[in-house]
């Protein structure tokens, strides 16, 4: 199989907007607001069909880890949480116009994609010691082939660094071209959101360039569990990680 190119490197560099946000009482407001309107719009331009909800925690601290195809993925996936998570998102997104601002106000932890990133990393570690609930997609990027591609290192580096538990969130029929052509016929695409049971990575993880490696491996192939088989692109024949 061919493998994509490697992930792009950001080629805006904006440190100081790399932070951990405060939950303060007006952000705790936007994020309960914004998730109530990516229900509603998930309502009105999605059919979704959830699975597995019960495997879905009270509280954190936790990694949600997610395939990525789509720009209707993390709404489709804040609707059907039970409270607004936090999230990684590129750093690019931020100069987007409206949507960059919406997502600083809802507060994500921003990453320079390619680059070794360590106040992201510091930011994502200090949620989680806050018991927070952070949203992450190891593929780095959209998926330019529908399927999963390879895995990224950071979220197992994270969960390794960290000892959260990990729960993998698969979603289907969000690509654009099923969305949007839906729209423009006046319809709702079927999109499908299964969510999985949390792990534990396994291993040791004094040989660290090694253990992130086997992490990835855990990590994406319980991703691809969850998936149907053509939507398993590169983890088609991987094993399913033990599962606590």
């Amino acid at each position: 199989m061919n493998r994509p190119p490697p992930v792009s490197v950001s080629e805006i560099w904006r440190p100081e907007l790399v932070r951990l946000p405060k939950m303060s009482r007006p952000r705790r407001w936007f994020r309960a607001f914004g998730q109530g309107l990516a229900k509603l719009v998930a309502s009105v331009c999605l059919n979704i069909t959830v699975e597995g909800l019960e495997n879905i925690p009270g509280s954190g601290p936790l990694m949600i880890v997610i395939n990525h195809i789509g720009d209707s993925d993390l709404p489709a996936i804040i609707s059907v949480l039970p409270s607004p998570p936090d999230a990684i998102g590129g750093i690019e997104l931020y100069e987007v116009p409206i949507l960059g601002k919406l997502m600083d106000w809802y507060g994500v932890i921003w990453l320079h994609r390619g680059r070794s990133d360590i106040r992201a990393i510091r930011a994502a570690l200090d949620g989680f010691a806050e018991g927070r609930i952070i949203v992450i997609a190891p593929e780095g990027r959209y998926s330019l082939t529908g399927a999963l591609e390879g895995g990224n290192g950071g979220a197992a580096f994270l969960a390794y660094k960290s000892g959260v538990p990990i729960l993998p969130i698969a979603i289907t029929g969000t690509e654009n071209e099923n969305v949007y052509g839906h729209l423009r016929r006046f319809r709702r695409a079927r999109v499908h959101v299964t969510v999985g049971r949390m792990f534990g990575l396994t291993g040791q993880a004094s040989a660290r360039q090694e253990a992130v490696a086997k992490g990835t491996k855990q990590i994406m192939a319980a991703l691809a569990s969850l998936l149907p088989e053509e939507y398993r692109g590169e983890y088609s024949s991987k094993e399913t990680p033990t599962i606590l």
